[in-house]
Protein backbone atom coordinates (compact mmCIF):
# COMPACT_ATOMS: atom_id res chain seq x y z
CA UNK A 1 0.00 0.00 0.00
CA UNK A 2 0.94 3.48 -0.47
CA UNK A 3 1.67 5.87 2.44
CA UNK A 4 -2.36 7.23 2.18
CA UNK A 5 -3.37 4.37 1.66
CA UNK A 6 -2.17 3.12 4.67
CA UNK A 7 -3.42 5.91 6.56
CA UNK A 8 -6.91 5.11 5.26
CA UNK A 9 -7.19 1.65 6.38
CA UNK A 10 -5.92 2.02 9.63
CA UNK A 11 -8.39 5.20 10.05
CA UNK A 12 -11.01 2.58 8.85
CA UNK A 13 -10.38 -0.42 10.81
CA UNK A 14 -7.99 0.38 13.92
CA UNK A 15 -9.57 0.77 17.23
CA UNK A 16 -8.71 3.27 20.66
CA UNK A 17 -8.00 -0.48 22.69
CA UNK A 18 -5.10 -2.31 23.47
CA UNK A 19 -3.50 -3.78 21.58
CA UNK A 20 0.21 -4.76 19.15
CA UNK A 21 0.99 -3.46 16.33
CA UNK A 22 3.49 -4.88 13.08
CA UNK A 23 4.97 -2.95 10.59
CA UNK A 24 6.30 -4.67 7.15
CA UNK A 25 8.18 -3.38 4.62
CA UNK A 26 8.54 -4.89 0.96
CA UNK A 27 9.20 -9.11 0.67
CA UNK A 28 7.07 -8.87 4.27
CA UNK A 29 10.31 -8.10 6.41
CA UNK A 30 9.20 -6.96 9.83
CA UNK A 31 10.09 -3.72 10.73
CA UNK A 32 8.73 -2.37 13.68
CA UNK A 33 7.03 -4.08 16.70
CA UNK A 34 5.04 -1.48 19.30
CA UNK A 35 2.29 -1.65 21.48
CA UNK A 36 -0.19 1.10 22.55
CA UNK A 37 -3.52 1.23 24.94
CA UNK A 38 -5.17 3.38 22.49
CA UNK A 39 -4.34 1.64 19.15
CA UNK A 40 -5.81 3.64 16.59
CA UNK A 41 -4.67 7.31 18.06
CA UNK A 42 -1.05 5.53 18.34
CA UNK A 43 -0.88 4.18 14.59
CA UNK A 44 -2.41 7.59 13.36
CA UNK A 45 0.32 9.14 15.46
CA UNK A 46 2.98 7.99 12.59
CA UNK A 47 1.67 9.30 9.73
CA UNK A 48 2.11 13.37 11.53
CA UNK A 49 5.39 12.79 12.16
CA UNK A 50 7.53 15.41 10.58
CA UNK A 51 10.08 14.35 7.99
CA UNK A 52 13.09 12.55 8.89
CA UNK A 53 11.71 11.66 12.24
CA UNK A 54 12.15 7.84 13.40
CA UNK A 55 8.46 7.92 12.66
CA UNK A 56 8.40 9.56 9.38
CA UNK A 57 11.13 6.95 7.99
CA UNK A 58 9.22 3.78 9.27
CA UNK A 59 6.50 4.84 7.51
CA UNK A 60 7.81 5.54 4.37
CA UNK A 61 9.44 2.14 4.23
CA UNK A 62 6.35 0.46 5.52
CA UNK A 63 3.69 -1.71 2.82
CA UNK A 64 1.57 -2.98 5.20
CA UNK A 65 0.66 -2.79 9.22
CA UNK A 66 -0.97 -4.88 10.78
CA UNK A 67 -2.35 -5.22 14.61
CA UNK A 68 -3.99 -7.30 16.83
CA UNK A 69 -6.19 -6.55 20.24
CA UNK A 70 -4.55 -7.34 23.25
CA UNK A 71 -7.31 -7.52 26.27
CA UNK A 72 -5.39 -4.90 28.44
CA UNK A 73 -1.69 -3.15 29.09
CA UNK A 74 0.02 -6.22 30.59
CA UNK A 75 -0.63 -8.67 28.32
CA UNK A 76 -0.13 -6.17 25.47
CA UNK A 77 3.55 -5.23 27.01
CA UNK A 78 4.34 -9.18 27.26
CA UNK A 79 3.22 -9.83 23.42
CA UNK A 80 5.53 -6.97 22.43
CA UNK A 81 8.93 -8.02 24.24
CA UNK A 82 8.40 -11.52 23.24
CA UNK A 83 7.29 -10.27 19.10
CA UNK A 84 10.64 -8.31 19.47
CA UNK A 85 13.03 -10.64 20.70
CA UNK A 86 12.10 -13.61 18.73
CA UNK A 87 12.03 -11.04 14.96
CA UNK A 88 14.36 -8.19 16.09
CA UNK A 89 12.87 -6.06 13.87
CA UNK A 90 15.20 -3.07 12.92
CA UNK A 91 13.54 -0.49 13.62
CA UNK A 92 13.34 -1.50 17.68
CA UNK A 93 15.49 0.38 19.79
CA UNK A 94 14.63 -1.41 23.24
CA UNK A 95 14.10 -4.95 22.83
CA UNK A 96 16.00 -5.30 19.33
CA UNK A 97 18.82 -7.29 20.31
CA UNK A 98 18.11 -10.45 22.41
CA UNK A 99 19.53 -9.28 25.50
CA UNK A 100 22.25 -11.70 27.42
CA UNK A 101 21.46 -12.63 31.22
CA UNK A 102 24.11 -14.03 33.50
CA UNK A 103 23.78 -17.07 35.80
CA UNK A 104 25.80 -17.65 38.46
CA UNK A 105 26.38 -21.70 38.32
CA UNK A 106 27.62 -24.22 40.58
CA UNK A 107 28.96 -27.09 38.73
CA UNK A 108 28.00 -30.63 39.90
CA UNK A 109 31.91 -32.34 39.95
CA UNK A 110 34.04 -33.62 42.23
CA UNK A 111 35.34 -30.34 43.12
CA UNK A 112 32.30 -28.29 42.13
CA UNK A 113 33.42 -24.75 40.24
CA UNK A 114 31.43 -21.63 40.80
CA UNK A 115 30.86 -19.49 37.42
CA UNK A 116 29.69 -17.01 35.74
CA UNK A 117 27.59 -17.95 32.80
CA UNK A 118 25.22 -17.05 30.14
CA UNK A 119 23.48 -19.90 29.29
CA UNK A 120 21.19 -22.73 31.04
CA UNK A 121 21.62 -26.33 30.38
CA UNK A 122 20.24 -29.35 31.70
CA UNK A 123 23.79 -30.80 33.00
CA UNK A 124 22.78 -31.30 36.89
CA UNK A 125 24.46 -28.19 37.99
CA UNK A 126 22.89 -25.04 40.23
CA UNK A 127 21.70 -21.98 38.28
CA UNK A 128 21.02 -18.68 40.77
CA UNK A 129 19.93 -15.90 38.57
CA UNK A 130 18.96 -14.15 35.74
CA UNK A 131 20.71 -11.02 36.48
CA UNK A 132 21.32 -8.65 33.98
CA UNK A 133 24.96 -7.26 34.34
CA UNK A 134 26.84 -9.62 32.71
CA UNK A 135 30.16 -8.33 33.02
CA UNK A 136 29.76 -7.16 36.62
CA UNK A 137 28.62 -10.93 37.63
CA UNK A 138 31.34 -12.33 36.22
CA UNK A 139 33.94 -10.06 38.55
CA UNK A 140 32.14 -10.43 41.58
CA UNK A 141 31.94 -14.20 41.24
CA UNK A 142 35.23 -14.21 40.75
CA UNK A 143 35.59 -12.30 43.75
CA UNK A 144 33.65 -14.45 45.79
CA UNK A 145 35.77 -17.66 44.41
CA UNK A 146 39.33 -16.44 45.82
CA UNK A 147 37.40 -15.65 49.04
CA UNK A 148 36.15 -18.83 49.70
CA UNK A 149 39.02 -20.95 47.65
CA UNK A 150 37.20 -22.99 45.41
CA UNK A 151 39.04 -23.67 41.68
CA UNK A 152 38.05 -21.69 38.47
CA UNK A 153 39.96 -24.12 36.39
CA UNK A 154 39.46 -26.29 33.41
CA UNK A 155 36.83 -28.61 33.63
CA UNK A 156 39.03 -31.49 32.65
CA UNK A 157 41.63 -30.92 35.71
CA UNK A 158 42.18 -33.51 37.75
CA UNK A 159 41.54 -32.96 41.60
CA UNK A 160 42.73 -34.84 44.53
CA UNK A 161 41.86 -34.86 48.00
CA UNK A 162 44.41 -34.82 51.04
CA UNK A 163 41.97 -38.06 52.55
CA UNK A 164 41.20 -39.70 49.60
CA UNK A 165 43.02 -43.34 49.76
CA UNK A 166 46.04 -43.69 47.41
CA UNK A 167 48.13 -47.13 47.03
CA UNK A 168 51.32 -44.38 45.96
CA UNK A 169 51.01 -40.57 47.23
CA UNK A 170 53.28 -38.54 44.61
CA UNK A 171 53.89 -34.61 45.31
CA UNK A 172 52.11 -32.58 42.91
CA UNK A 173 52.85 -29.11 41.94
CA UNK A 174 50.26 -26.75 42.05
CA UNK A 175 48.30 -26.27 38.40
CA UNK A 176 48.18 -21.89 38.77
CA UNK A 177 48.75 -19.13 41.26
CA UNK A 178 46.11 -19.10 42.87
CA UNK A 179 47.61 -21.74 44.75
CA UNK A 180 50.69 -20.13 45.84
CA UNK A 181 48.49 -17.18 46.36
CA UNK A 182 46.20 -18.92 48.63
CA UNK A 183 43.41 -17.80 47.02
CA UNK A 184 42.41 -21.62 45.93
CA UNK A 185 42.39 -24.88 48.51
CA UNK A 186 43.45 -26.02 45.31
CA UNK A 187 42.09 -29.86 45.13
CA UNK A 188 44.67 -29.65 41.59
CA UNK A 189 47.82 -30.90 44.26
CA UNK A 190 45.60 -32.54 46.96
CA UNK A 191 45.76 -30.04 49.69
CA UNK A 192 41.72 -29.55 50.79
CA UNK A 193 40.17 -32.76 52.31
CA UNK A 194 37.00 -33.66 50.59
CA UNK A 195 35.03 -32.35 53.22
CA UNK A 196 37.08 -29.19 53.76
CA UNK A 197 36.03 -28.46 50.10
CA UNK A 198 32.28 -29.04 50.51
CA UNK A 199 32.11 -27.05 53.30
CA UNK A 200 33.83 -24.47 50.97
CA UNK A 201 31.37 -25.35 48.33
CA UNK A 202 28.22 -24.80 50.94
CA UNK A 203 29.13 -21.64 52.13
CA UNK A 204 28.95 -20.45 48.41
CA UNK A 205 25.32 -21.60 47.73
CA UNK A 206 24.38 -20.18 51.15
CA UNK A 207 26.15 -17.13 50.28
CA UNK A 208 24.34 -17.07 46.94
CA UNK A 209 21.02 -17.90 48.49
CA UNK A 210 21.23 -14.94 51.35
CA UNK A 211 22.22 -17.00 54.20
CA UNK A 212 25.52 -16.66 55.05
CA UNK A 213 28.22 -13.69 55.79
CA UNK A 214 30.84 -15.60 56.18
CA UNK A 215 32.75 -14.25 53.55
CA UNK A 216 32.34 -10.40 54.08
CA UNK A 217 33.17 -11.23 57.68
CA UNK A 218 36.25 -13.05 56.48
CA UNK A 219 37.49 -10.08 54.16
CA UNK A 220 36.87 -7.11 56.51
CA UNK A 221 39.02 -9.04 58.61
CA UNK A 222 41.68 -8.98 56.05
CA UNK A 223 41.00 -5.79 55.78
CA UNK A 224 41.20 -4.85 59.20
CA UNK A 225 44.63 -7.26 59.43
CA UNK A 226 46.21 -5.37 56.42
CA UNK A 227 45.71 -1.78 58.25
CA UNK A 228 47.46 -2.98 61.05
CA UNK A 229 50.13 -3.94 59.32
CA UNK A 230 49.90 -0.27 57.35
CA UNK A 231 49.58 -2.39 54.10
CA UNK A 232 46.81 0.39 53.17
CA UNK A 233 47.12 -0.41 49.62
CA UNK A 234 46.14 -3.81 50.21
CA UNK A 235 43.55 -2.46 52.43
CA UNK A 236 41.87 -0.63 50.19
CA UNK A 237 42.10 -3.29 47.47
CA UNK A 238 39.85 -5.71 50.10
CA UNK A 239 37.25 -2.87 50.88
CA UNK A 240 36.55 -2.21 47.50
CA UNK A 241 36.25 -6.32 46.87
CA UNK A 242 34.09 -6.39 50.17
CA UNK A 243 31.80 -3.69 49.12
CA UNK A 244 31.26 -5.59 45.43
CA UNK A 245 30.47 -8.92 47.43
CA UNK A 246 28.09 -6.88 50.12
CA UNK A 247 26.60 -5.23 46.65
CA UNK A 248 26.46 -8.71 45.47
CA UNK A 249 24.51 -10.37 48.26
CA UNK A 250 22.09 -7.09 48.40
CA UNK A 251 20.94 -7.81 44.69
CA UNK A 252 20.95 -11.62 44.90
CA UNK A 253 18.87 -11.67 48.18
CA UNK A 254 16.49 -8.33 46.59
CA UNK A 255 16.00 -10.09 43.72
CA UNK A 256 15.01 -13.68 44.49
CA UNK A 257 12.52 -12.38 47.04
CA UNK A 258 11.26 -10.42 44.32
CA UNK A 259 10.89 -13.44 42.46
CA UNK A 260 9.87 -15.34 45.02
CA UNK A 261 7.04 -13.21 45.59
CA UNK A 262 5.79 -13.22 42.21
CA UNK A 263 3.62 -16.00 42.65
CA UNK A 264 0.28 -15.50 42.99
CA UNK A 265 -3.78 -15.29 40.57
CA UNK A 266 -3.57 -11.42 38.73
CA UNK A 267 -6.54 -10.18 37.97
CA UNK A 268 -6.66 -7.39 35.21
CA UNK A 269 -9.68 -5.62 33.75
CA UNK A 270 -9.72 -5.62 30.15
CA UNK A 271 -11.36 -3.56 27.57
CA UNK A 272 -15.01 -4.03 26.89
CA UNK A 273 -15.34 -6.77 29.52
CA UNK A 274 -12.69 -9.21 28.57
CA UNK A 275 -11.30 -10.05 32.12
CA UNK A 276 -8.71 -11.70 32.35
CA UNK A 277 -6.55 -13.83 35.17
CA UNK A 278 -3.13 -14.56 34.90
CA UNK A 279 -1.58 -17.26 36.89
CA UNK A 280 1.82 -15.94 37.72
CA UNK A 281 4.67 -18.57 39.53
CA UNK A 282 8.13 -17.06 40.65
CA UNK A 283 7.50 -14.32 37.99
CA UNK A 284 6.61 -16.66 35.26
CA UNK A 285 3.06 -16.32 33.12
CA UNK A 286 2.23 -20.22 33.00
CA UNK A 287 -1.35 -19.73 32.03
CA UNK A 288 -4.29 -17.05 31.19
CA UNK A 289 -7.33 -17.63 31.43
CA UNK A 290 -10.65 -15.39 30.54
CA UNK A 291 -12.07 -14.11 34.12
CA UNK A 292 -14.77 -17.33 34.93
CA UNK A 293 -18.17 -16.62 34.57
CA UNK A 294 -20.36 -19.56 34.89
CA UNK A 295 -20.21 -23.38 35.85
CA UNK A 296 -17.74 -24.53 33.37
CA UNK A 297 -15.91 -21.65 33.56
CA UNK A 298 -14.87 -21.73 37.26
CA UNK A 299 -14.51 -25.73 36.81
CA UNK A 300 -11.85 -25.13 34.24
CA UNK A 301 -10.24 -22.24 36.07
CA UNK A 302 -9.97 -24.53 39.32
CA UNK A 303 -8.41 -27.01 37.36
CA UNK A 304 -5.75 -24.66 35.81
CA UNK A 305 -4.87 -23.46 38.97
CA UNK A 306 -4.54 -27.13 40.29
CA UNK A 307 -2.13 -27.81 37.60
CA UNK A 308 0.02 -24.17 37.89
CA UNK A 309 0.40 -24.50 41.56
CA UNK A 310 0.01 -27.88 43.00
CA UNK A 311 2.50 -29.49 40.75
CA UNK A 312 6.23 -29.37 41.03
CA UNK A 313 8.03 -25.95 40.14
CA UNK A 314 10.15 -26.14 37.04
CA UNK A 315 13.86 -26.46 38.17
CA UNK A 316 16.38 -23.70 37.35
CA UNK A 317 17.85 -25.65 34.54
CA UNK A 318 14.37 -25.42 32.63
CA UNK A 319 14.50 -21.70 32.60
CA UNK A 320 15.35 -20.45 29.03
CA UNK A 321 16.44 -16.95 28.14
CA UNK A 322 13.50 -15.92 26.94
CA UNK A 323 11.94 -16.94 29.91
CA UNK A 324 14.22 -14.88 31.71
CA UNK A 325 13.13 -11.56 29.63
CA UNK A 326 9.55 -12.50 30.99
CA UNK A 327 10.54 -12.63 35.01
CA UNK A 328 12.54 -9.53 35.03
CA UNK A 329 9.64 -7.84 32.31
CA UNK A 330 7.17 -8.79 35.08
CA UNK A 331 9.46 -7.83 37.87
CA UNK A 332 9.54 -4.56 36.77
CA UNK A 333 5.71 -4.48 35.82
CA UNK A 334 4.99 -4.60 39.25
CA UNK A 335 7.87 -2.19 40.47
CA UNK A 336 6.71 0.59 38.09
CA UNK A 337 2.71 -0.04 39.09
CA UNK A 338 2.84 -1.60 43.10
CA UNK A 339 -0.87 -0.34 42.39
CA UNK A 340 -1.16 -3.86 40.52
CA UNK A 341 -0.46 -6.08 43.76
CA UNK A 342 -3.47 -4.73 44.76
CA UNK A 343 -4.93 -6.94 42.03
CA UNK A 344 -3.22 -10.01 43.26
CA UNK A 345 -3.86 -12.85 45.61
CA UNK A 346 -2.13 -16.00 46.85
CA UNK A 347 -3.76 -19.25 44.86
CA UNK A 348 -4.61 -20.49 48.25
CA UNK A 349 -6.89 -17.06 48.99
CA UNK A 350 -8.31 -16.87 45.62
CA UNK A 351 -11.98 -18.02 44.85
CA UNK A 352 -13.76 -18.54 41.63
CA UNK A 353 -16.64 -16.32 41.51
Amino acid sequence: MTTPSLKAFVSARAENRPGVYRFYGPGRELLYVGKSVRLRSRLLSYFRAPRGEKAWELVQESSAVEWEDIPNEFAALVREMKLIQRWQPRFNVEHRRRKIYAFVKVTRERAPRMLSVSKVVDDGATYYGPFPRVGALRSTVRELGKVLGLRDCPAQTQVFFSDQLEIFRAARPPRCMRADLRTCLAPCCGRPSAVEYRDAVTLARRFLEGRAHRPLRELEERMAGAASRMEFEYAAVLRDRLERLKSFQADLTAFRGQVEDLSFVYRVSGFAGDDRIYLIRRGRILDDLPYPRGRRARERTKAALEAVYSGPDHPPSALAAEEAAEILLVARWFRRNPQELKRTARPQDWKTP
